[in-house]
């Protein structure tokens, strides 16, 4: 055993032991970068930070939730990341993923909770229930609540993983019995960076770690506790069926011609028109779509109360910040008449130039 034994590994070191070279480990840099929204121009420091800031510690924590963040962030897509994507955020402790079990595993959780006492990153995946004294989701003998309270308290920062632990998700859905609970609600005084989705993108999951790594603070966060750099932007403002919309072209019925022709789906419910996140430019399973791409409208499943904004294949009824129109309903007529009124502008426009230059041509000629 060599020095590095009771030592975290950086970046390099693992990706080195691992086979892959510097030309690799540089590309891995600017992917990486790129993932966690971080300037070309400070390439280098994410370069030095994975050179040479060891791995942080981290304990993940899984309460009422269906694992689904745990899948996407595991099956990232970059070679490097897929082969080391365990050790990229050396998991000290969480349920899912860890070898250990029982009294093994809750001692790695003390473990790491001593010895790195105010330098691990706290990660909740799942609500936290409050009701009937927590007994809905229990570990090794202890509730959910208390389990949260006791690894918050040292903990450098907290990562609220999905929208389970963003905002309750399906759990705290009307009525919820189990009184289904955020992180945001139950932890005061500290920093807590939520990233909300059903579930998150593994590229975003893996560049909120990076940024925490790389310059040793959470990222800039929206209203919401949201980083700005992936939920800065609304679906719609960068989805490619925007064009379809801003005509009055949208989707009728599922099985319609205008489905095979990518017409907006706002009136089947999409509602990228209200929802902050990265699905249309990151995309998910490598780049390759996101749901309003493979015909699904987007149900919001990064906002907060999604399951209570009543059925998720019927539009809203309003549709905030666009001005010139009040509905869905109405956008057609309204791009309609923007159209011909248009077109006839400038037909009259097109014909009094075309006159003038004529009329120019001629007294050219006779002078």
């Amino acid at each position: 055993m060599d020095n590095k034994t009771n030592q975290k590994q950086t970046i390099w070191e693992l990706a080195q032991e691992k086979g892959y070279n510097r030309r690799d480990f540089l590309k891995f840099c600017g992917w990486i970068g790129a993932a966690a929204g971080i300037a070309s121009t400070q390439l280098g420091r994410v370069v030095y930070a994975l050179e040479n800031n060891p791995r942080p510690p981290l304990i993940w924590l899984h309460f009422q939730e269906c694992t689904c963040c745990s899948e996407s962030f595991i099956k990232s897509d970059h070679p490097l990341v897929a082969d080391v994507v365990l050790d990229l955020v050396s998991l000290d402790y969480t349920e899912t993923l860890q070898a250990a079990s029982g009294h093994q595993a809750e001692t790695a959780m003390k473990q790491t909770m001593e010895k790195y006492k105010g330098e691990y990153i706290l990660l909740v995946e799942g609500s936290i229930p409050t009701k009937d004294d927590g007994i809905h989701c229990c570990i090794g003998g202890r509730s959910a609540l208390q389990i949260l309270e006791e690894a918050a308290k040292d903990a450098k920062a907290i990562i609220a993983w999905g929208n389970c632990a963003f905002a309750g998700c399906v759990q705290a859905a009307k009525p919820n019995p189990t009184g289904a609970t955020p992180v945001r609600k139950l932890v005061h005084g500290k920093p807590i960076i939520n990233v909300p989705g059903c579930p998150p993108i593994a590229d975003v999951m893996a560049g909120v770690v990076v940024h925490l790594l790389t310059f040793g603070r959470i990222p800039e966060l929206d209203a919401q506790g949201r980083p700005k750099a992936f939920y800065g932007r609304r679906i719609h403002d960068t989805c490619y069926r925007r064009a379809n919309y801003d005509a009055g072209l949208f989707v009728e019925t599922f099985d319609d011609a205008n489905a095979k022709k990518g017409y907006c789906l706002y009136k089947m419910g999409c509602r990228g028109p209200v929802t902050y996140n990265a699905c249309a430019v990151t995309k998910w399973n490598g780049g390759v779509s996101f749901p309003i791409q493979s015909g699904h409208g987007c149900i919001g499943c990064s906002e907060a109360d999604f399951w209570d904004q009543g059925p998720l294949y019927q539009h809203l009824p309003e549709t905030a910040g666009f001005g010139i129109e009040a509905t869905a309903d109405k956008i057609g007529a309204a791009a309609a008449v923007a159209t011909v009124a248009g077109v006839a502008a400038h037909f009259v426009t097109a014909n009094l130039t075309k006159h003038g230059e004529i009329q120019d041509r001629v007294k050219g000629s006779k002078e």
